[in-house]
C-alpha cells in the first residue's frame, strides 16, 4: 500500500537530536549563571551573557522551531532583518561616539 504524496514528504527527527539540544541548552544556561556567580564585570560580563543568549536562542529556533530544515529563502526572511538591525545599531553607536567627541573637542567638557 503506497503512502499519499503529503505523507511522503513528512520527516521525523530522532529523539536523540532533541535530547542533545536540550543538554546543550542546559549547559549554556549553567554557563550564563556562572558569569554571575563568578562575579565578572564590565564588557566581559555583558559580552558573555549576550553570546550565551544568542546561542540558546539560535538552538531553539533552529531545532525546536524547525528552522534548520526550512527553505533558504524563509531562513533569510527571518534572520536577515535582525542582523541588519544590529548592524544599524552598531553604526548609530559609532556615530554617537563621534558626535560626543566632536562636541567635547569644540565646546569643552562642560561645567
Amino acid at each position: 500500500m503506497a503512502q499519499p504524496a503529503a505523507h511522503a514528504e513528512h520527516q521525523e527527527h530522532p529523539i536523540k537530536l532533541y535530547l542533545l539540544v536540550w543538554g546543550l541548552l542546559f549547559i549554556l544556561s549553567i554557563c550564563s549563571y556562572m558569569v554571575d556567580y563568578l562575579g565578572l564585570h564590565g564588557y566581559l560580563r555583558w559580552s558573555l551573557i549576550l553570546i550565551f543568549m544568542i546561542l540558546k536562542a539560535g538552538l531553539i529556533v533552529a531545532i525546536f522551531m524547525h528552522m534548520a530544515w526550512e527553505r533558504l529563502a524563509l531562513i533569510y526572511a527571518i534572520l536577515l532583518p535582525p542582523i541588519f538591525v544590529l548592524i544599524f545599531v552598531a553604526m548609530m553607536v559609532s556615530e554617537a561616539h563621534y558626535t560626543l567627541l566632536t562636541r567635547i573637542a569644540n565646546f569643552g567638557a562642560g561645567p
